[in-house]
Parts: C-alpha cells; sequence; structure tokens
C-alpha cells in the first residue's frame, strides 16, 4: 500500500510541484522584474503587483478559490484534485521565490537593453513549467477552469476563450507598462505556446510509415532484419481494382526514416508512402511507462 502511494507520488504529484516550481521561477526570474505580462488568473495576479503592490502568491490563490469551489461543483472532486493541487504548489513556490528575492538569495535578470532576450527566455521557461504540469493532467487553475466550465455549458472552445481571456487582461496591462513591453510579451506567449506543445507531445517525436504495396512480405522482411523494428500488416482492398493489398505499418525515429524510405524503395520502387508525425511512442524499442 505504502509503496503504490510513493510510487503515485512520484510519477504524479513531483513532476506537477516541478512544472509549477518552473514555471513560477519564470515570473519572478524573467516576467516581473522586467515588467512583462502574462495572461490569465496569472496576469491578473501581476497587474495588481505592479499598481498595488500585491504579492502574486497571495492574490493567485485568492482569485482562484471561487473558481475551485465551482469546478467543484460543476466537474466533481475527483476531476479538481489535480488542478487544486497544481494551484496550491504555483502559489507555493511563487512565496518561495519572494523569500528568495527578498532575503537577496535570488537575483532577477533585470535588463533595459534587450528585451527580446529576457522575452524568449521566459517563454521557454513558462512554457515548459505549464508543460510539464499539463502533461501530468494537472492545471494552474484560473483561466483554464473558467474555459472548461464555459465548454461544458455553451460548448465554446477552450482554446478560443483562454486566447480572449489572455488578450483581455494583456490589454489591460497597456495602462501600467509601455505598450513596447506588452508587444514583447506577445512574443513571450508565443514561445511559451510552442513549448508547451513540445512537452505535451513528447520528446520521443517519430515517424509513421504505412506503405501500400504488393510486397508486403518483402517489405515488412526487410524492415524487420535490417532496422529492427516491428511491423504491422493490414488486411485492405484497392478501391478501384477491387484486388486484395496488405498494408505495411511502421513507426520509427526520426534519425530512421531516411533509411526506411530507402529500404522501402529498393524492395518496391512503385510502393506508394504515407509518412505522418507521431508523438510520445510508447511500447518496445522506444519508450516505457
Amino acid at each position: 500500500m505504502l509503496k503504490s502511494i510513493l510510487k503515485g507520488l512520484f510519477n504524479h504529484y513531483l513532476p506537477i510541484m516541478l512544472g509549477t516550481a518552473i514555471y513560477a521561477f519564470g515570473l519572478h526570474y524573467f516576467i516581473i522584474p522586467n515588467l512583462l505580462m502574462e495572461g490569465g488568473i496569472t496576469g491578473i495576479a501581476i497587474l495588481l503587483n505592479y499598481s498595488l503592490s500585491l504579492p502574486p502568491s497571495i492574490t493567485t490563490l485568492v482569485l482562484n478559490i471561487p473558481l475551485f469551489v465551482l469546478g467543484w461543483y460543476v466537474f466533481g472532486k475527483f476531476t479538481m484534485a489535480s488542478t487544486i493541487f497544481g494551484t496550491l504548489s504555483l502559489s507555493l513556490f511563487l512565496w518561495v521565490m519572494e523569500v528568495a528575492i527578498k532575503f537577496q538569495w535570488l537575483d532577477p535578470f533585470y535588463t533595459q537593453e534587450d528585451y527580446l532576450l529576457v522575452a524568449l527566455y521566459a517563454g521557454v521557461t513558462l512554457g515548459t513549467g505549464l508543460g510539464i504540469v499539463f502533461r501530468y493532467g494537472a492545471t494552474t487553475g484560473g483561466s483554464d477552469i473558467i474555459a472548461r466550465i464555459v465548454q461544458k455549458k455553451w460548448g465554446w472552445s477552450m482554446g478560443q476563450f483562454i486566447l480572449i481571456m489572455d488578450v483581455v487582461v494583456i490589454s489591460a496591462s497597456l495602462f501600467y507598462i509601455p505598450k513596447e513591453k506588452v508587444l514583447y510579451t506577445l512574443v513571450t506567449v508565443f514561445i511559451a505556446s510552442r513549448m508547451i506543445d513540445f512537452i505535451q507531445e513528447g520528446a520521443y517525436a517519430a515517424k509513421a510509415f504505412t506503405i501500400i504495396t504488393n510486397h508486403s512480405e518483402a517489405i515488412a522482411s526487410a524492415i524487420t532484419r535490417e532496422i529492427d523494428r516491428g511491423v504491422t500488416l493490414f488486411p485492405a482492398k484497392g478501391a478501384f481494382s477491387q484486388e486484395p493489398k496488405q498494408v505495411v505499418y511502421c513507426v520509427v525515429y526520426r534519425h530512421e526514416m531516411r533509411r526506411m524510405r530507402a529500404l522501402v524503395r529498393e524492395v518496391d520502387p512503385k510502393a506508394f508512402l504515407v509518412i505522418s508525425d507521431v508523438h510520445d511512442v510508447l511500447g518496445e524499442g522506444f519508450r516505457m511507462e
């Protein structure tokens, strides 16, 4: 029992804490010292910090409490558990960063010259943190909860609603920070979104080959022998010729793609190839979970 609990803690909650720690670091090390912005509830907390000097660790938690209650009522406790944990973890690490800065254990990165560098590194840091949090089934609360409620009740797209909220919050920051800082913030948001996608999709990106050929057995044998990859054969029938065929399906790493394509062409120059991106490959020969 204890082993199962520790395994769940290590495999689920510790990565969420790591993600929120990285995100909190990015906010306090890059965003806030350089008067940049963020979207959603976190952006509102940063605005309150700029205008009223309120600590983001407190305002983030306070702003999320009503959303916790609403989300708990709409989605239930099991769905909200990871989100609540992620938000509490974020508030904790925001507080840790505030203490570290106060006692000069952490010296934030501040510049008056190269804001593009700040925007790029902030985007990478924030995106990495959020990507880890999302990958393990949690969120940092805020606009994510509202977007899920709106989607459930009225069928709106979560992505579109979050984008609208981000635009509103970032636009409101024009009253407190220069417009060029808002433009740099958009760079940060774009880079962060790319990092989130990369981490969500997995670093183990691969290529899937769907091969339509009259020499399926020979190609399958060659792939198994030369590349040492598993192959699946699907029965199929040509729509025009009505002739039975076997479709060859195989997943390989990206660096094996050129070799794979050359091998197929060597066996059957007329083979029809469909090469697709594959993300987060799990199984023998790739990553195991």
